[in-house]
């Protein structure tokens, strides 16, 4: 029995073929604008969620260096999560309070440890040094980053300049966002870490050189964890 329906000639095959190849990028290139332009909306008004102030917290670590003396970096630690406790309720912040909480952090070539004292979306707020000294790269970050040294004394270095940066107790190393430099912790350096941005995409640079060189699975997990969580309780309050 003849067929009712002509064969499709290959010439038709090959035009319908094209057609839904350029329905499909042109599909993905709309999807990939719309992302953009949220993104770029949201990155606008990121500032109307963050809640620590730089300026604050720069304060705050003057201040903990001042009441704790030169060396007690503990106490200091102690006096900066008191503090912030004390000023901001927990129905507006989530603080992690475990200042035993501890891990390593393998990041740009340096290695040092952290105690994350605040994990969010758009913030993020740790304790961060070594008592052993480290160098390496800071990260290209989509975060404004407050470093407020401690203890020790930190260096840096931006491409083209002849002379280093020099940070000591109660100065505060500024890095803005999509800024690169090298740096150098010395022997017994301490720091509280403030950046507000866009924390997770900073996570990338944070677990690369575990992934990709140390191999240290149990501080990626547990780096994981810490961070997951307080995220979590952060988003469960509203805190983004």
């Amino acid at each position: 029995m003849a067929s009712s329906k002509k064969a499709q000639k290959p010439e038709e095959k090959a035009k319908g073929g094209k057609n839904s190849c350029l329905k499909t990028w042109a599909t993905r290139i709309v999807v990939l604008l719309l992302f953009v332009a949220t993104f770029g909306w949201l990155d606008t008004i990121k500032q109307r969620w963050y809640v620590f102030d730089p300026t604050s917290l720069h304060e705050l670590a003057q201040e903990a260096i001042a009441v704790s003396g030169p060396n007690d970096t503990a106490g200091m630690i102690q006096h900066i999560v008191k503090n912030l406790t004390a000023t901001y309720p927990s129905t507006q912040i989530r603080l992690n309070t475990d200042s035993k909480e501890w891990v390593f952090n393998n990041a740009g070539g340096a290695m040092g440890a952290m105690y994350i004292i605040h994990a969010s979306i758009t913030e993020y707020l740790i304790i961060f040094g070594t008592p052993l000294g480290t160098e390496g790269h800071t990260g290209l970050h989509t975060a404004d980053d407050y470093f407020n040294i401690l203890v020790g004394e930190q260096w840096a270095f931006l491409p083209g300049s002849l002379e280093k940066e020099v940070y000591r107790p109660g100065s505060v190393h500024f890095l803005p966002r999509f800024t690169a430099k090298q740096y150098k912790m010395h022997e017994g350096c301490f720091a509280l870490e403030y950046a507000r941005g866009w924390i997770p995409l900073m996570l990338p640079f944070g677990f690369a050189d575990t992934i990709s060189s140390t191999l240290d699975l149990p501080t990626f997990y547990k780096t994981s964890v810490v961070t997951g969580r307080e995220m979590i309780k952060n988003l469960l309050i509203g805190k983004i």
